[in-house]
């Protein structure tokens, strides 16, 4: 269903179209959808496929708040880096447009970066991504999102399944580590001190 819009001043059109439907936009539609649907988290495949993801349900706002609060605790007494909620997007060395569910960047990563590149949606992977997987998302897709992290720079990802009680951690040039409800995550030596309590995030009623 199309709708016209009633004012004569924009261009802008509602369009519904099937999940099946693949749609491919370039670097500067993708910023200008994301501007104007600020209400969806838009990504964007290497080859330029649009993604689309609804807002989530209550129970995985809730599990990915309590992740992004304890990142920003620990955050706030280590003060390096820079940390970002699921908001952010990031263009990825192979052009993909991403947005973790939580992630950090290293500080000298981040200083590198011209102001060019840190314009809008910064132009890197950060080192270490999150993943919390929704009732929306598949099996398949995301191990896929994870893996296209390492390719392109992160040393560290967390993969969160609640429905299984599972996480698989990825780590660069190693095996994927697959943990059966485990209590607690460590950020090992890329982000010191930091532990994640899984207790906060399994079982929500």
């Amino acid at each position: 269903m199309v709708q016209t819009p009633q004012t004569s001043e924009t261009d802008t059109l509602l369009l519904a179209y099937p999940k099946t439907l693949k749609l491919h936009v370039t670097q500067e539609q993708f910023a200008a959808l994301a501007a104007s649907n600020r209400e969806l988290q838009l990504e964007r495949t290497a080859t330029g496929e649009l993604i689309v993801n609804p807002p989530t349900g209550w129970e995985t706002g809730e599990r990915n708040f309590s992740i992004i609060g304890q990142l920003y605790c620990w955050y706030e007494n280590y003060q390096q880096g820079k940390a970002f909620d699921c908001n952010t997007g990031f263009i990825l060395p192979n052009g993909a447009n991403r947005s973790p569910d939580a992630c950090w960047v290293s500080q000298d990563r981040w200083d590198a970066l011209s102001q060019e590149q840190k314009k809008t949606f910064p132009e890197i992977c950060p080192d270490f991504v999150v993943e919390l997987r929704s009732d929306s998302d598949t099996l398949k897709s995301l191990p896929e999102k994870m893996q296209e992290y390492l390719e392109n720079g992160a040393k560290l990802g967390w993969l969160i399944d609640p429905q299984r009680r599972i996480v698989e951690v990825y780590r660069a040039d190693s095996d994927v580590e697959m943990l059966s409800n485990p209590t607690e995550l460590s950020g090992e030596n890329l982000l010191p001190g930091f532990v994640l309590d899984l207790g906060r995030v399994w079982g929500k009623s």
